[in-house]
Formats: C-alpha cells, sequence, structure tokens
C-alpha cells in the first residue's frame, strides 16, 4: 500500500504549535451559492475535490452528521437544508409541513432569500413559553444514543484518501445552542435574573456534547487533530455579557469540553465571532489552542493588536475579511491582503488562513480564486 502524504496534517500541527511551516495552511468555508461558483469552475461538485483545488488542508466531521434519533422516518429529514459549512457531511433537520426544518436539538429554521443568496433565520423557539425547571424537564431533551458514530473512522478514512488532512471534529455549542431553544433576549436577561433556567438548558446540552466527544475520540482519537466548539459571545463591538457573567455562567460548559480534548492530548479551536478581545486572555488560561474566525472589523480585533498581543500564545485562524474586502477588492488588493496576513499573523507559525466568516454569496469568483492562488 502506497504510504499517504502527511503534509497537510503536519502543516496545521506546526503552525498550531508556533512552528514555521513549509507554507501556511488552509482551510475554507462558504455560503452555498460559493460552493456552486467553485462546482462550476472547477466542473465538479464534489466538495472535498473543490477543496482539494483550493490547497486547502483542513477536513472537518461534524456531531450532527451522524444523528440518528429514535421514531423519525428519513423521509422527514433533509441532510442538505443547511449546507454552507466546508465539513463533507450533512446536517441532520428534520422538514416541518411548512418546509422549515428543525436541527437535532428542536431549534426552529427556515430558509429565507436574500439579495444575494439566501440563509437560515430562526422563526420560533421551543422553550420559550418555560417558566421553571418543571417545564424545562418535560421537553423532549436529545440522548446521546440519539447518535451512532461507528461510521466515523471510514468516513475520515475517505475524506483521507491518499493525503492525510488535518481533521477537527465540530462539537457544536452550548451558548448558542441554548439561546436557539430558548430566545436570544430571555436568554441574556435570565443568565442574570433566573439563573437557574439557562443553566439548566446549558447543562443538558453540555452532557450530550461531552458523552459524544468521548465516543467520538474512543473511536477515532488517533484519526483526529484538533476538537472543535463555537459560542458566540461577542458581537461587533465587544461581548454580549460581561467577562464575569461569561466565567460563571457559561465557561464551566465550555471547560468541561475542553479538559475532555485535553485528556485526550488534542488542540482545542475555539470559534467567536467579533469582538472578542478581552476574552483572549483568558480563552488561553482555559487551554483554547487556535481562535477563529478574526474578524479584522470587529473593535479590537485588529490583527497587528492581536500579533502584537498573543502572538505565540494563540493560534489565529480566519482574518481575511469577507464583509469589505473579499466582496469589493480587486484580485491584487486580496492577494496584497493575504500576503500581508501570512506575514503578521503567521511569521513564526501561529496561523491559519481562511475567510474572516463563510465567504458570502456576493463574493465574485475571482476573488476566492485570488485568496487561494
Amino acid at each position: 500500500m502506497d504510504q499517504k502524504d502527511n503534509s497537510h496534517r503536519d502543516r496545521v500541527n506546526q503552525a498550531i504549535t508556533f512552528h514555521q511551516p513549509d507554507r501556511t495552511p488552509r482551510d475554507f468555508a462558504a455560503s452555498p451559492e460559493i460552493w456552486q461558483k467553485l462546482g462550476e469552475h472547477f466542473g465538479t461538485l464534489d466538495r472535498n475535490a473543490i477543496l482539494k483545488k483550493l490547497g486547502v488542508d483542513c477536513r472537518i466531521v461534524s456531531y450532527d452528521s451522524f444523528c440518528e434519533p429514535p421514531g423519525i422516518l428519513n423521509d422527514e429529514t433533509d441532510w442538505k437544508a443547511s449546507s454552507e459549512r466546508s465539513s463533507i457531511g450533512g446536517m441532520w433537520r428534520q422538514i416541518e409541513p411548512d418546509g422549515s426544518t428543525r436541527d437535532i436539538w428542536g431549534a426552529h429554521r427556515q430558509r429565507v432569500k436574500t439579495a444575494c443568496g439566501s440563509l437560515d433565520q430562526l422563526v420560533s423557539f421551543p422553550l420559550e413559553a418555560a417558566k421553571s425547571l418543571s417545564d424545562l424537564k418535560r421537553y423532549r431533551w436529545p440522548q446521546p444514543d440519539w447518535w451512532n458514530f461507528q461510521s466515523l473512522r471510514m468516513v475520515i478514512e475517505n475524506l483521507d484518501d491518499r493525503e492525510t488532512y488535518n481533521i477537527r471534529y465540530r462539537v457544536g455549542s452550548v451558548f448558542e445552542t441554548a439561546w436557539s431553544l430558548y430566545g436570544f433576549e430571555r436568554m441574556l436577561v435570565d443568565l442574570k435574573a433566573n439563573r437557574s433556567l439557562p443553566a439548566y438548558v446549558m447543562e443538558r446540552i453540555t452532557d450530550v456534547h461531552v458523552e459524544n466527544l468521548r465516543r467520538v475520540l474512543e473511536i477515532a482519537g488517533d484519526l483526529i487533530d484538533i476538537v472543535y466548539f463555537y459560542d458566540d459571545v461577542s458581537s461587533q463591538e465587544g461581548l454580549l455579557m460581561s467577562p464575569e457573567t461569561y466565567r460563571r455562567e457559561i465557561q464551566p460548559f465550555h471547560d468541561r469540553l475542553i479538559d475532555l480534548a485535553k485528556k485526550h492530548r488534542k488542540h482545542v479551536m475555539l470559534h467567536c465571532c467579533g469582538s472578542a478581545y478581552s476574552l483572549i486572555d483568558h480563552f488561553i488560561t482555559m487551554g483554547v489552542n487556535v481562535l477563529n474566525p478574526i474578524q479584522p472589523s470587529a473593535r479590537n480585533m485588529e490583527p497587528s493588536r492581536l500579533a502584537s498581543e498573543f502572538a505565540g500564545r494563540i493560534a489565529f485562524h480566519g482574518g481575511i475579511d469577507v464583509q469589505h474586502l473579499l466582496p469589493y477588492a480587486t484580485c491584487r488588493e486580496v492577494q496584497n491582503k493575504v500576503a500581508y496576513m501570512q506575514e503578521l499573523l503567521g511569521k513564526n507559525g501561529g496561523y491559519i488562513l481562511s475567510g474572516s466568516h463563510h465567504v458570502p454569496a456576493e463574493v465574485p469568483l475571482e476573488n476566492v480564486l485570488a485568496m487561494y492562488a
């Protein structure tokens, strides 16, 4: 059997540990419209093939690609209902009679058209009427046995094919999933005013994530490089809550995920949009190795500031602005910015090239290609 090429996997791991790789590692995530444009350009809609054409070093396997909840038939689900991310497997969604969908937790979404494409929007919150712990306990909470990871090794091995990629396991979220069930405004209020209710919701979610992660690492830990979870606790202008509230109300659940990953000697990657600046030192202390997506237009998230204050202590993933640069710049301007970011954030490792979020539909195809030239 031919020896596999490990350069993709090694390149990312070297960057995360602040060793200079042969080139800056790459990752990619985009809206369905961008995937379609790339597919037409490259002559294939196979996402793994497209990622290879772009020289992307990372691959994702996600918890919601392995759902098998009881009592729901296959013809009641749509694995392509939410297809933005760069993982290869679909996202489990149950189809409602009106065409809206529910994820494995019960979060209710509708696909809506925008000026340039489409996106999922939450349209109702199944726990919004809950007034007590008794109400929350009556909810049909997912159980770990609703997941079947027995095919996970085969899925990863098929991704690797003749080359070994850097694999990250997408755990899911805690705070975001909680408010998608509970309601955003109410969640923020009750984190201060009625703490036991959001705490119970986040605990039930975390219990499932922790057990899923334990099983995943038991089955395929030797093939997985990064444990990845996401929770947006900030906006463009700052945190959604005080640092003290984050540490008291949300961090204990994040700590459980990080502790299990570290027990298995895995790197940890956190996705937190917006101005996460005031928590970055704290994330480092918690054991986060990689911060994504680095939105340079958010307050205090200028790449030069991040390089000055945090280089060598946490790796950065993202940073190529999808709000202003990619939609409107010339190809040359995109290439110049990529070179600048690679030098600034990746001079001694510590940087993975990617957009500052999913590349949106309005970005010209030539700018996407320029970013990965």
